[in-house]
């Protein structure tokens, strides 16, 4: 069973769009960024659309940087889940996602380049109040379970 989230506007039509988003801890916050846009602002996980024949795992790497300036290891696919939604600039979006924990392996804050894009660290419980999509909430909720699982070993 596909997870779909989001309610679709009629008469708009929402082209299918790969993506893959990240969930990376550090001292028990995880990084989340705040974006700023003329509309408005919010909160999202790092990651973003896959670009030509990326693999989820190198547009998740690619994607965290221009983001963040975190470089990231993927570790494991923890979901997928869809999300309809209309951007900033009026494209109706329909992104299937794959969510994946990360571990950070440093920083390169050169290859920053989404000046719009702020990292921010936030509790889990914090995440899932405020982060602007249904399914990054569903994706930190499933990320806690699977923590938890490690964690017990």
């Amino acid at each position: 069973m596909k997870l779909q989230f989001g309610n679709p506007r009629a008469g708009l039509d929402y082209r299918h769009r790969a993506a893959v988003f990240g969930i990376a801890e550090r001292e028990g916050r995880i990084a989340c960024v705040h974006i700023r846009r003329d509309k408005g602002a919010y909160f999202d996980l790092p990651g973003g659309a896959l670009e030509g024949e990326e693999t989820e795992a190198e547009a998740l790497v690619r994607e965290f940087g221009e983001e963040t300036g975190l470089d990231v290891v993927p570790v494991d696919r923890l979901t997928e889940a869809s999300q309809y939604f209309v951007r900033t600039d009026g494209q109706a979006l329909n992104n299937v996602c794959g969510f994946w924990s990360l571990t950070i392996s440093g920083s390169t804050p050169e290859n920053k380049r989404e000046e719009d894009h702020q990292l921010v660290w936030l509790s889990p419980e914090e995440a899932l109040v405020n982060l602007r999509h249904e399914a990054h909430v569903w994706a930190v909720a499933a990320w806690l379970r699977w923590r938890a699982q490690v964690s017990q070993g």
